[in-house]
């Protein structure tokens, strides 16, 4: 079972990550995003995974279905900034006329490489960024991604590598928007994320450049449960340890990791009050970051040199209640 095998989403080729624990479906040609990851030990889907009906508002919105990536993630001011001498400006498409959540949609990746071996599968893919005409009029660097998929058993992990090629410094930002299930049961789950802080936010929904401690979420470190609760709330991780848990009262869970060193933030969102989403949320950045007048410590703003690359990791591991093994 440790093998890719290909399959179709409304015409589009999907790739299949296989093991004993998992199938992973990749959506290379439409944004890269990891529409399905599913749990064939208890037959649920773990992401929100579109439908062949949602075509259109995935289009539209692609970061709404499983784990899409978000290059930048969250809003600009007025979509505009400078950086080392430069002007950048983005698409104005949220309220108050600020960008939201970069220039990464539905661009089409290409699968380099597969393997399979005894431990797992693996999926390749790559994109350029000098290929797509509104990225470069948005943000004229010209930059390479790749994005490795490791399924071994119960645990997923996605490697991001990402080179300047361009000749002027950029600032870089990136996260990842994963709708994990609750299956409408809020009731029975429980987040617990490694932070110390939230960062109020102003009247346009933008970091004040303040930091503030958790308040009502101080047993968030801890575990909280997730039945009545709203969030849509940025938080500082602790800098220490790099996995939120998401836990069933079963003893299902969820561990979720970002690395420590480059995700210095993470984000909770329910859609409203908790029902059938939790969106965990790891950034590189805060948003607006080029326009706040805080340091890289704070902001978690990246700065990317001519032909420098940078690598961020991310794993997504699912352990069973032990009356499932």
């Amino acid at each position: 079972m440790k093998q890719v095998t290909k399959g179709l989403w409304n015409g589009y080729d999907t790739y299949i990550l296989h093991s004993r624990d998992l199938e992973v479906t990749l959506l290379p040609r439409l944004g890269n995003n990891i529409i399905s990851i599913y749990d064939r030990i208890q037959n649920r889907e773990v992401v929100r995974k579109p439908d062949e009906q949602d075509l259109a508002f995935y289009l539209q919105k692609p970061y709404h279905f499983g784990v899409p990536m978000l290059i930048p993630p969250g809003r600009i001011h007025l979509g505009h900034f400078e950086y080392e001498g430069q002007e950048y400006q983005f698409a104005q498409n949220s309220v108050n006329n600020n960008h939201i959540h970069g220039l990464h949609r539905t661009q089409p990746w290409c699968v380099s490489d597969i393997e399979e071996d005894d431990d797992g599968c693996t999926v390749t893919t790559e994109w350029k960024t000098c290929e797509d005409e509104l990225w470069m009029k948005h943000f004229p660097v010209p930059m390479t991604f790749s994005m490795t998929f490791r399924l071994q058993g119960s645990t997923l992990t996605q490697q991001l590598r990402v080179t300047h090629q361009g000749d002027h410094a950029a600032p870089f930002g990136m996260g990842y928007h994963t709708w994990f299930m609750l299956d409408g049961e809020p009731h029975r789950w429980n987040i617990k994320l490694p932070v110390n802080g939230i960062y109020p936010l102003n009247d346009d929904l933008l970091p004040t450049g303040d930091l503030e401690g958790l308040g009502s979420l101080a047993s968030l470190p801890y575990g909280i449960n997730l039945a009545g609760q709203n969030l849509d709330t940025i938080f500082r991780s602790d800098r220490e340890q790099d996995t939120a848990y998401l836990t069933r009262n079963d003893g299902y869970a969820i561990k979720y990791t970002a690395n420590k060193d480059s995700f210095l933030h993470w984000v909770l969102f329910t859609k409203g009050e908790s029902s059938d989403y939790l969106c965990i949320e790891p950034y590189t950045w805060l948003p607006d970051a080029p326009n706040m007048e805080r340091d890289a410590d704070f902001t978690g703003l990246i700065h990317m040199e001519p032909g420098q690359t940078i690598e961020l990791s991310t794993q997504i591991e699912i352990v069973q209640p032990a009356d499932s093994e």
